[in-house]
């Protein structure tokens, strides 16, 4: 399995944007905090790399998003479980090329990278809102606010988060409640990586 630290590589390789590698930072950590939390922390840290790697493609390549992702995966090495994960992420969205991502997310692991990864953006952007811009002090009322509002991060798709919830069969609720948690559990560490980054 590719390490973290060439994960990382790679994904600066094709990523410049500091705000593409701060939402990978994001996902990385939230994605290993589910792991731990769902009883697969054994596989905390391929979590993580699914999570560092998901939008590999997304800003080079807007239009074939989840499309051109296994070939710069593949050509670096990356075994078929994580490009499968991946892909997986984007299942049922029909990108800027007019093609729809056909690639199903059946483990646990892809199903919450699915839901999470829309909502870790709300989140940070609700999060900048406040007088902290942190989500340390954000309680679970004030995110659903900002999630009903449909104005507020008008890019965060609340019809992907709500798919998410639904294939891990949880309450929009406890999506919501656990991925604030995550963030803000996890906020000072992917402070700390970005600062390095």
């Amino acid at each position: 399995m590719i390490t973290r630290d060439d994960a990382f590589k790679l994904l600066k390789q094709y990523n410049k944007e500091p705000f593409h590698i701060q939402h990978a930072l994001t996902v990385e950590e939230v994605m290993k905090w589910f792991a731990n939390k769902l009883n697969y922390g054994d596989e905390a840290e391929y979590w993580g790399i699914v999570g560092l790697l998901h939008d590999i493609d997304f800003e080079l390549y807007p239009e074939e998003h989840c499309i051109k992702a296994p070939e710069l995966l593949k050509d670096a090495g990356v075994d078929d479980d994580i490009i499968h994960a991946v892909c997986s992420h984007g299942y049922g969205i029909t990108v800027g090329c007019g093609e729809t991502i056909d690639v199903e997310p059946t483990r646990e692991m892809e199903k919450v990278l699915f839901a999470v990864d829309e909502l870790t953006g709300l989140i940070g952007a609700a999060a900048l809102m406040r007088p902290s811009k942190s989500a340390k002090d954000m309680e679970l009322k004030s995110l659903k606010k900002k999630y009903k509002s449909k104005g507020f991060a008008a890019g965060c798709s609340r019809e992907v988060i709500e798919r998410g919830a639904d294939q891990l069969g949880w309450e929009l609720n406890q999506l919501l409640d656990m991925t604030l948690q995550a963030m803000a559990e996890c906020e000072d560490t992917i402070n700390a990586k970005l600062e390095i980054a």
